[in-house]
């Protein structure tokens, strides 16, 4: 269906979420209409971070919100869900619309398989009546649920609008850049070189692809990388546990923006232990590239700064390669925690590949790897 139709029918002056590429349409229809506007429509960390967003709105408007995610972020929501929304407490009502990735019976990344399977199961635990939108969905069929959707949200419920692949229509056309020179893709390369064969975590999405196929160029061995291609936010926190079971080797992670922004209270843990052979890099573009390029507030934010007051001893930002092959190499020389911040453009190769390892094949090539250590 049309993704105006839809927003017609919901019919509600307040979003917020995490970008989703299945919700592109939905998303791109956002940031044409109303951009980022404290008002209408805020990009935030995570999705219990929406979800509480969603509920401070409805306190002081008495109005229903909206809030979209990618299924995984199913995750984030239980707790504000089942401790603040519900009607056994405050009874909050909110809309939610859950881009349905690893929709069973259709072809997709393995960290969406399983999510896939429970995304609807999950729902209905939390009490989430719920509608599938898909391609033969008609307007009618949208319509009369959401007319039953408004009973419920009467009584303070929640309800949730799944979507499947290709199911909104019709957005505008939105160009996500910056003015940031660098591209992702070479910041990984010039880790890889100085890095040499300590072992590396990566982050979700495209900079564990580009991760992966800078070792296919180099004829390198993919033992060396944990490709965390699923928990958004979490790679820095794996690096932590590595790093601090193995003391005497030298741990790179390799972050995002979007990915630290979601559980930034890692940092606090990590520069609480201040392991000394950990170096976090975060390659900062601004966006969450990987499903369509909407922003991120990282750059509007001191990350360096926040680095420094969570008790990283070294921390720098830099926004050329000259800059960023000194700290790399410093890091690797230093015996204390870094944390270093790479501005970088939005984009990637159009014939950017997946990893054609398994997820358990990498664990385990990783693990060995590790034991010789």
């Amino acid at each position: 269906m049309k993704v105006q139709t839809l927003v017609d029918m919901i019919d509600s002056d307040f979003y917020t979420g995490v970008p989703d590429s299945q919700l592109k349409a939905l998303c791109d229809y956002l940031m044409d209409t109303y951009g980022i506007d404290p008002h209408h429509h805020v990009i935030a960390a995570n999705e219990g971070n929406c979800t509480a967003l969603a509920a401070g709105y409805h306190l002081a408007t008495g109005k229903v919100p909206v809030v979209y995610m990618q299924n995984s972020g199913e995750g984030n929501i239980i707790n504000p869900v089942a401790s603040l929304l519900s009607d056994k407490v405050y009874a909050i009502p909110m809309i939610f619309i859950v881009g349905w990735r690893g929709e069973p019976g259709i072809h997709d990344e393995p960290q969406h398989i399983y999510q896939g399977k429970v995304t609807t199961l999950l729902l209905k635990d939390m009490g989430i009546e719920y509608f599938v939108i898909g391609s033969d969905t008609t307007d009618d069929e949208v319509k009369t649920a959401m007319d039953r959707f408004r009973e419920k949200l009467d009584q303070g419920l929640d309800v949730a609008f799944v979507i499947k692949k290709g199911a909104l229509t019709d957005a505008p056309k939105v160009e996500y850049s910056n003015n940031n020179s660098m591209l992702r893709e070479e910041i990984i390369q010039h880790i890889v070189s100085v890095s040499g064969e300590d072992p590396i975590v990566s982050t979700t999405g495209k900079a564990s692809r580009e991760l992966f196929e800078t070792r296919v160029a180099g004829g390198q061995s993919h033992k060396y990388d944990f490709l965390t291609v699923g928990s958004m936010g979490h790679s820095s926190s794996i690096a932590l546990g590595v790093a601090l079971n193995k003391p005497n080797q030298r741990i790179w992670c390799v972050d995002g923006d979007g990915a630290a922004l979601m559980h930034m209270g890692a940092m606090a843990v990590i520069g609480s232990n201040k392991p000394s052979n950990l170096v976090h890099i975060v390659i900062n573009n601004g966006a969450h590239e990987t499903v369509g390029g909407m922003p991120t507030v990282a750059s509007d934010i001191d990350l360096v700064g926040v680095a420094r007051a969570c008790g990283y001893p070294n921390a720098v930002c830099v926004d050329n390669f000259e800059d960023l092959d000194r700290e790399l190499e410093c890091a690797k020389r230093r015996n204390e925690l870094t944390f270093i911040e790479v501005t970088c453009s939005i984009g990637a190769r159009e014939d950017l590949g997946r990893p054609t390892t398994t997820a358990i094949e990498n664990k385990q090539n990783f693990m060995d790897y590790l034991k010789e250590l």
